[in-house]
């Protein structure tokens, strides 16, 4: 049934004060597949404490105001959503530990008519609870298939480029884990889908898939070591189209455009099954 533009859209979100450690900030990492090689320098001071470096994209799992849209009173039927895409601003390094708080609102609420669903957007802003500091900006589109046509909405924001038909500049493929799922989980997401192999198969998968977030990492994580030399704070931004599943222990190959400035274009495919899981790429880089 269509959703009720007003009450979404002026949702009302707690804060969340999260504490982490760096056993947080390690396993995010060891989750994304940093340290498969344990003798690389660069790779290293991402899944060791002597050094630590936070990876960029952890601020995925800070500050969540958790699975809000099951909530009854909000009216929409959960079970037919659909991550659509992830757009991530890093504003400063995140500390290898402390204490955050996330800011939650929905920025967007757009109607695509009633056979077509609607667009949720959410923003997440996460700031450094010791000093109220802009760490990240967090944004997440959910595609709400079975909600749409109540007659109002919001102008959507610029939609992601579409990748160039040339060939890429670089192509990274990385490996992922056949527990990666398993691991990924205990960032934030317990959700049996990527654990139980009986759910996968009621929800129509051969298998759990991957989190959406974790490849969104893995994707990170090549674009951070092709281009970027394993420094983190060069990264300024990443957003992507979530456009197929992605399932533990498949190979990610991220093929990247480069351009005169200072993004690159990127998607990303399931090498074993040759086809794009995220599409319509761009990512920032610091120069």
């Amino acid at each position: 049934m269509a959703l009720d533009y007003q009450l979404i859209k002026n949702w009302t979100f707690d804060d969340v004060r999260q504490t982490y450690t760096d056993k947080d900030s390690i396993l995010y990492a060891l989750s994304i597949g940093l340290g498969q090689d344990p003798l690389d320098p660069l790779q290293l001071p991402f899944v060791y404490e002597a050094g630590l470096k936070v990876f960029p994209s952890m601020a995925a799992v800070l500050g969540y105001p958790g699975f809000w849209m099951q909530n009854p009173k909000a009216g929409i039927t959960w079970v037919k959503l659909v991550h659509g895409e992830q757009r991530m601003r890093f504003h400063q390094a995140l500390p290898p530990a402390g204490e955050i708080i996330g800011r939650t609102r929905v920025s967007h609420v757009i109607d695509k008519g009633a056979d077509k669903g609607a667009l949720v957007i959410v923003e997440r802003k996460i700031y450094n609870a010791a000093n109220n500091a802009l760490l990240a900006t967090v944004e997440q589109t959910t595609f709400c298939r079975a909600d749409g046509g109540f007659g109002q909405g919001d102008v959507p924001p610029e939609a992601l480029p579409k990748v160039p038909t040339t060939a890429p500049n670089y192509v990274c493929e990385l490996p992922t884990l056949p527990q990666a799922a398993l691991l990924y989980r205990l960032n934030a997401d317990p959700n049996p889908l990527h654990a139980d192999p009986v759910i996968a198969q009621q929800a129509g998968y051969p298998q759990p898939i991957l989190h959406g977030l974790c490849t969104y990492g893995v994707a990170a994580h090549a674009i951070v070591k092709t281009l970027c030399g394993y420094d983190p704070d060069r990264l300024l931004f990443l957003n992507t189209r979530f456009s197929a599943p992605f399932y533990p222990g498949e190979t990610l190959a991220v093929e990247m455009w480069t351009g005169a400035d200072s993004t690159v274009q990127f998607q990303a495919r399931a090498v074993e099954r040759g086809i794009v899981v995220l599409g319509n790429g761009i990512a920032g880089i610091k120069q």
